[in-house]
């Protein structure tokens, strides 16, 4: 079981540190995504991460904003979220697929994962 935490209302141009955490099965060997979904549109990728936690992927809205990386000690993940806009305004999913690499030009292919958490909610005021 996965879950997202962190999530919150904050203004425009602020941050939160979004969390995932693993219960039940170890993180260590897992491609760790986040996903988000705003109203009226599509789940799209955000970030990615190997599970060495090298490797990081981000979509080119996000870039320069967001930063991925993984404590696998703790069995958590990590999303921080600066220079937040209205427009990361959704919910943020995290999804685990089981492998150590990103899979090139497929890094936020829904189907690939087999674990989701709950979601977490994050809106951005202007």
């Amino acid at each position: 079981q996965l879950q997202a935490s962190g999530g919150g209302l904050v203004q425009a141009g602020g941050s939160l540190r979004l969390s995932c955490a693993a219960s039940g099965f170890t993180l260590e060997y897992y491609v760790i995504t986040w996903f988000r979904q705003a109203p009226g549109r599509e789940r799209e990728g955000v970030s990615s991460i190997s599970s060495s936690g090298g490797s990081p992927h981000y979509a080119n809205s996000v870039k320069g904003r967001f930063t991925i990386s993984r404590d696998n000690a703790r069995n958590t993940v990590y999303l921080q979220m600066n220079s937040l806009k209205p427009e990361d305004t959704a919910g943020y999913y995290c999804a685990a697929r089981r492998g150590y690499r990103l899979i090139a030009g497929r890094w936020a292919d829904e189907k690939l994962y087999e674990h989701w958490g709950q979601g977490t909610q994050v809106t951005v005021s202007s």
